[in-house]
This record gives structure tokens, C-alpha cells and sequence, in this order.
């Protein structure tokens, strides 16, 4: 049974490229952003006990699936459980032209406006992806890949086979 773990920085293409593996091969695909945050303005990371007990919950009522997410706190719950991990570095031009043709994300924004309102927020945090040091960070993603042993594989493009 494929276990998938699939990260990177916002705008990597890890939500496609997921919701490909979850088409294809039939697989339950859990968002990570479904959970992080609290439903709050301005928004506040849920507490990692909550979000941890709703990720062990997907994992023991799903035989296979994908999980995918930029947090590194919470994909490390669920790498445990993964047998393949698939990390997404395209560099941050092709980051920054994802978000920038993103599609409306109803699950994370009421509208399309108020998606795009953010959007300049967005490209400034998607270009410090490899300055901070943070759950987000391009370190602490290195450092899960690195530290996985199984079936691993990092795309530096948008090219995937």
C-alpha cells in the first residue's frame, strides 16, 4: 500500500502534484493546511496536539494515501507512517509563477479575491523560503528528506515522470 509524504515550499506544486497520485492511484489526500491553522483573523496555527491527533486519525482509517504540506512539525507525525517521500524544490522562479497561477483554493479562502489579496504576502514568503530557519524552511524539509530512510526522490523542476 503506497504511504506518500509529499513537501516543499508554497507554490512547489506539492496540492497537484497529490491530487494526481490521489486520482491515479486511488489514494485518500490529506492537506495539510486543512488543519494547521485555526479558523481566526488574522489566522494562528492550531495547536500541534490537535493537529496531530487529526493527522494519526487519517493514517489509521486509511490502508493507503498522500499526505502534502509545507510543515515540517506536522509532516514529521505522519513520515513515520510514510513509505515514499517525494520532495518538491523547483527553485523559487517556478514557486513564485505557481502561486502567481494558482487556482482558487475554496478551502483555505471564501473567494478568489481575498486569495489573490494575499498574494503579495505569498511571493515575499515563498522567496525567504531558503533564509528562514522555521518548520517552512528549506532546512527543515533537507533535513526530513534526508533523515527518511525508504523510497525517496526530490524534483528540482517542474518535470515529473
Amino acid at each position: 500500500m503506497r504511504k506518500i509524504l509529499i513537501f516543499g515550499n508554497s507554490g512547489s506544486g506539492k496540492s497537484t502534484l497529490a491530487k494526481e497520485f490521489s486520482i491515479k492511484h486511488t489514494l485518500p489526500h490529506f492537506d495539510l493546511d486543512t488543519i494547521a491553522w485555526r479558523n481566526s483573523n488574522p489566522p494562528v496555527r492550531a495547536e500541534l496536539e490537535d493537529s496531530s491527533e487529526k493527522i494519526k486519525a487519517f493514517i489509521n482509517t486509511n490502508s493507503a494515501w498522500v499526505i502534502e504540506g509545507c510543515y515540517s512539525d506536522l509532516l514529521s507525525i505522519a513520515i513515520a507512517d510514510a513509505n515514499e517521500v517525494i520532495f518538491l524544490n523547483p527553485g523559487i522562479e517556478v514557486c513564485i509563477e505557481n502561486c502567481k497561477s494558482r487556482p482558487w483554493e475554496p478551502h483555505k479562502y471564501e473567494t478568489i479575491e481575498k486569495q489573490n489579496e494575499n498574494l503579495e504576502m505569498l511571493l515575499h514568503w515563498v522567496k525567504a523560503y531558503w533564509k528562514r530557519d522555521d518548520e517552512f524552511s528549506f532546512s527543515s524539509h533537507l533535513k526530513l528528506f534526508s533523515e527518511f530512510v525508504g523510497n525517496k526522490v526530490e524534483y528540482k523542476s517542474n518535470l515529473r515522470s
